[in-house]
């Protein structure tokens, strides 16, 4: 497997969470948290990552009820992914996010983070764990070739 860069997102209506993470290491780490003001993420804040990072691909949360069916969120998730690849020339992946910001909330707990201080920490830790799940599928993939 090549050595390659993602950049993970946890699509929100307030906020995006961001996480990033290679093929080297197999893992990912939450980075950071855009504002979302007037339905428009701070472009900006993302294209300075994404300057910073120099990302392979990027990995967009597709939320979804536990029935596979589309929640209120999903079209926009979609939109967003598809703002990413128009602005960025990038790939973009998206993956089942269900249960990634429940798992999240669970490690900052861990952690000893509560009320307004964990706020943007959910959602890159939620980025985190949905660039996880992605990276953890190129490493399966990998292994059946």
């Amino acid at each position: 497997m090549n050595s390659a860069t993602y950049l993970g997102f946890d699509y929100g209506t307030k906020r995006i969470g961001i996480a990033v993470g290679n093929t080297v290491s197999v893992s990912a780490t939450a980075l950071d948290t855009v504002q979302v003001r007037n339905n428009q993420p701070d472009w900006d804040h993302i294209s300075r990552l994404i300057t910073d990072w120099q990302p392979d691909a990027l990995i967009v949360g597709w939320p979804i009820q536990m029935d596979n069916s589309d929640n209120p969120v999903t079209p926009r998730a979609r939109q967003f992914g598809n703002r990413l690849h128009g602005r960025y020339c990038l790939p973009v992946h998206h993956i089942d996010e269900r249960l990634s910001t429940h798992v999240a909330l669970s490690e900052i707990r861990k952690a000893g983070y509560n009320g307004q201080r964990s706020r943007g920490l959910v959602d890159s830790y939620a980025a985190r764990e949905i660039l996880q799940t992605f990276l953890n599928g190129l490493v399966g993939n990998d292994k059946k070739d």
